[in-house]
């Protein structure tokens, strides 16, 4: 007899198989170990746990047990049992892009005694008065018409490119304006008294300088030696002492000016006006109780002087000078920026020159 199966479909269907299904296994987001409260700090701490260099002459060294803990963690990432290749590739070179850069790149920096050049149009100026640029560092991703022209420039004189990250730049910046390109030249070499003469003799015109007393601030002198070169004087001269050098942030100001316009370093600038008035020069100071500058007649072989931001030309330059120049003003304040007041006056002696 036929036997009968009592059972219903759903009771005859194989039950579905059990997985032992984990779940996903998710990564904590990597957290300092302290709290910060600005990026600085925190870009520092990182950098002192992989041993890169933050700023010039300023190297940390991992702390304790971090080099060990990275390194078993890329001897795991080497490891991986499924082999798959970790990150993305770049091409045929097979570089891992998504992987931590090499050490020697990381601790990578410029020395103390090369001079920087920050900017867009400060390199471009030095790219144009032949200058020669050892090493251009360009910001990754940039490449809009003014750093594409900088980059042809570059390949046009063999110059070495490399692209860095933004925080790289930052690192490596002494203005902290640089615009996306740092250029490494030979360092900028003061002109001689003797080389600002006779760059006026090979033109044919009488000298024409412009002298500071005591200018301190890098981006006054940055401003007078860019009035000074459109203003047609022949050179700058600055003390050795209490005064501001040539900088980066002096070229930067400058805004190229210092490729063109040569700048002398004198030890005593009282000295050196003796001496140029026994070749026939005069001078002429800034001072508010001198006399009105549209009185004076400042032609012929003239030096400018310019003094302190805040106390003026001193009282020994002062006594050297010839004549003392004011600026006409009808305002509420008495006194000018020191590098406005350098542009009245260089503007003003290049007028009568007939420049």
């Amino acid at each position: 007899m036929e036997q009968r199966n009592e059972k219903t479909n759903s009771e005859n269907r194989k039950p579905k198989a059990s997985y032992n299904r984990k779940p996903k296994r998710t990564y904590p987001r990597p957290r300092p170990d302290r709290p910060f409260t600005n990026i600085d700090d925190y870009l520092e701490d990182r950098d002192r746990k992989y041993g890169k260099t933050l700023r010039d002459g300023e190297t940390f060294a991992p702390e304790d047990g971090e080099q060990e803990k990275e390194s078993r963690r890329q001897d795991g990432r080497r490891g991986n049992r499924s082999g798959r290749r970790q990150g993305r590739t770049s091409g045929r070179r097979g570089k891992d892009i998504g992987a931590r850069p090499d050490a020697a790149e990381i601790a990578e920096e410029l020395p103390e005694d090369e001079n920087r050049i920050e900017g867009r149009n400060p390199v471009t100026e030095a790219f144009r008065s032949g200058r020669t640029v050892d090493r251009l560092y360009v910001q990754e991703g940039l490449d809009d018409g003014p750093i594409a022209t900088i980059r042809r420039m570059a390949k046009k004189q063999g110059t070495n490119v490399s692209f860095v990250p933004k925080e790289r730049l930052n690192a490596m910046s002494q203005t902290g304006h640089h615009q996306g390109v740092i250029a490494v030249v030979a360092s900028y070499s003061y002109a001689t008294v003797g080389d600002i003469l006779q760059k006026a003799k090979d033109r044919g015109e009488d000298p024409f300088l412009i002298l500071l007393d005591g200018i301190e601030d890098p981006h006054n002198l940055g401003a007078i030696i860019r009035t000074a070169n459109l203003a047609g004087a022949h050179g700058v001269i600055i003390g050795k002492h209490r005064a501001a050098g040539l900088t980066a942030a002096v070229v930067r100001a400058s805004a190229g000016a210092l490729n063109y316009t040569p700048v002398a370093k004198v030890t005593n600038l009282a000295a050196t006006i003796d001496d140029l008035k026994k070749d026939g020069m005069w001078f002429v100071c800034a001072d508010m109780n001198g006399t009105d500058m549209y009185d004076l007649e400042m032609k012929g072989s003239v030096g400018l002087v310019i003094g302190n931001e805040g106390s003026g030309v001193s009282r020994l330059i002062r006594e050297k000078c010839d004549f003392t120049a004011k600026i006409p003003m009808r305002g509420d304040i008495d006194s000018l920026n020191a590098s406005v007041a350098t542009g009245v006056l260089a503007f003003e002696i290049a007028r009568q020159r007939g420049i």
